[in-house]
């Protein structure tokens, strides 16, 4: 690996580090991908070599600017910080707020309810249908407050970090197999983000560790 290029430590399914993926196409930094599996071997994140990198266990954690950064959104407000072009946060105090409300309904809302690591708590026998009612939930709140502040995006007509949150977690959704009909901004909003090329590229498909049968 080239010294001082970013490394993302990342799982190909993982949809907090597909957040952070979908960022950094956006802002054009080149870095390489270190793959944690999280179900080899009881979970690579659980060495004490990926501890040391970061206590919590969990992907993604970036490696940048001598800097070890856990959490999607930390991590992405570092990069909006650092690398402000192009901005993922309105200058509007409005519209900003719209953003970090759907990002924090996402992120703290919904997908730590349907995580691996909540599922294995639940039980095999109920994890799908454990996983369809907190999206459902999640998502029918969504749906309300995106009705409201939607434009070609999920505020207004610039990509924010609130559609870097959204997209990953519809394909969670499409993986539990809720029903999307009653969702219908959510799944507007989310067919017309894919269409980017930062979305295609950091897509769970096309990633270094994504298993052939699964490649796009």
């Amino acid at each position: 690996m080239q010294s001082g290029k970013p490394i993302l430590y990342s799982y190909f399914r993982s949809s907090c580090s597909w957040r952070v993926r979908i960022a950094l196409a956006l802002k054009g930094i080149d870095y390489e991908t270190v793959p944690i599996n999280l179900i080899k071997d009881g979970g690579q994140q659980f060495s004490k070599e990926f501890q040391t990198l970061n206590p919590m266990k969990q992907v993604p954690a970036l490696r940048i600017d001598g800097l070890i950064i856990g959490q999607s959104l930390a991590i992405i407000d570092y990069l909006e910080e650092t690398r402000p072009t192009p901005p993922l946060l309105p200058q509007d105090p409005k519209k900003r707020a719209s953003v970090r409300e759907i990002s924090n309904l996402i992120a703290s809302g919904i997908q730590p309810l349907q995580n691996l690591s909540v599922l294995k708590q639940v039980g095999q026998e109920n994890q799908l249908t454990w996983a369809q009612k907190v999206i459902a939930s999640g998502f029918t709140a969504l749906e309300q407050i995106l009705q409201k502040t939607a434009g070609k995006y999920c505020v207004g007509d610039e990509v924010s970090v609130a559609d870097l949150c959204l997209v990953p977690q519809v394909a969670n959704a499409e993986r539990f197999k809720v029903d999307l009909t009653p969702y219908p901004t959510i799944s507007h909003i989310n067919k017309t983000l894919l269409t980017l090329e930062a979305f295609q590229v950091s897509h769970p498909c096309r990633q270094p560790d994504t298993p052939p049968e699964l490649r796009a």
